[in-house]
């Protein structure tokens, strides 16, 4: 069967090609009723478009690009299920890149998506290095940082309050009482090298400030990992040192993963450890020991950022750039009642 064509839904509808074209990629600018009679030529011819071509005319295509640090990571799932909603709803496809916390990985990620033509990128970067970042945006690519501060006025992002939740979290723990002492808050953390795990370890000290304590008392165990498996090891490490009273970990995977090396060595949770998540993810509240945790508006986190970041590439002249900024919310469970 011979490819149908751009000219050939034109003369099936009674419209120009350069009309079809403006259906195809320009929608708002075409009358309702033209466009609903071009989309209607298009179901009946099975047309389907060129994407390379176009790509090739336009100097890029429809599509955007999602770095994220761990899609391993449920959090990251979501935001990506925010994100291909958007895209979807808007006629983009998004093309998704791990970059395991790796610069190096990021950086040659970053490069493909350049290759592809992509009309913007989302990102949560691996590191605090801008130039990646600024190496796109001279190509004319945009971009929008995800779950991560912008530094800059002429950029957009999308991100959450860390230090508030390390700071409520915290001071949740406290307020079940009996963690005065020296060793009675534990963090256990992922790679400090990762902002968010710093952040809420500043909230969590600023917690113990608030509540006259000694913010040095925090006992500090960094994972090589935020997953369930580095959870147990770090429970294991605090195990050894001599239990502390309350544990907040970076995220829900260390969390659940303490749990499991807890419950597994006879170590009652909440009764004689209470224990704090972080993100909300699914399997908190389905834990053998239902999870507190701070939830995280991880979904809207991917909508709001692909909505700025279509907007920034579709009306560039009228674009104002936004640092969202959402509060988390603590959400009490079994583990720390």
């Amino acid at each position: 069967m011979a490819m149908v064509s751009i000219k050939d839904v034109a003369a099936r509808a009674g419209v120009s090609p350069g009309t079809v074209s403006n259906v195809l990629n320009r929608p708002a600018k075409v009358a309702p009723a033209t466009r609903e009679r071009v989309e209607a030529a298009i179901r009946e011819l099975g047309f389907v478009r060129h994407g390379s071509a176009s790509t090739l005319r336009a100097g890029h295509s429809r599509t955007i690009g999602l770095s994220v640090i761990d899609i391993g990571n449920p959090f990251f799932t979501e935001v990506a299920a925010g994100v291909e909603d958007v895209a979807s709803e808007l006629g983009y496809a998004v093309i998704l890149g791990n970059s395991a916390g790796s610069p190096d990985k990021e950086e040659r990620n970053l490069g493909v998506l350049a290759e592809q033509r992509v009309r913007g990128v989302l990102i949560t970067p691996s590191g605090e290095d801008p130039a990646r970042l600024d190496r796109l945006r001279e190509r004319g690519i945009s971009v929008v940082l995800v779950d991560h501060p912008a530094h800059r006025p002429d950029q957009c992002a999308v991100a959450v309050d860390d230090v508030a939740g390390g700071r409520a979290a915290v001071a949740h723990l406290l307020a079940r009482g009996g963690h005065g002492g020296a060793a009675g808050v534990a963090y256990v953390s992922g790679p400090l090298t990762v902002r968010q795990c710093v952040e809420r370890r500043r909230g969590a000290a600023e917690a113990l400030a608030a509540a006259g304590l000694d913010p040095a008392s925090l006992r500090v165990v960094e994972a090589a990992a935020m997953t369930a498996r580095a959870g147990e090891k770090a429970a294991a490490d605090l195990m050894a040192d001599g239990l502390p009273e309350a544990v907040f970990c970076a995220n829900d995977l260390l969390a659940l993963g303490v749990l499991r090396a807890l419950l597994r060595a006879g170590v009652r949770v909440p009764d004689d450890v209470a224990l704090m998540g972080y993100d909300d993810i699914e399997f908190a509240a389905a834990s053998a020991v239902s999870l507190s945790s701070m939830r995280q508006p991880t979904y809207q986190l991917g909508r709001i950022a692909t909505e700025l970041l279509l907007d920034e590439c579709d009306n560039p002249d009228e674009h104002a750039h936004q640092h969202i900024m959402f509060q988390p919310e603590l959400v009490a469970r079994e583990s720390t009642q």
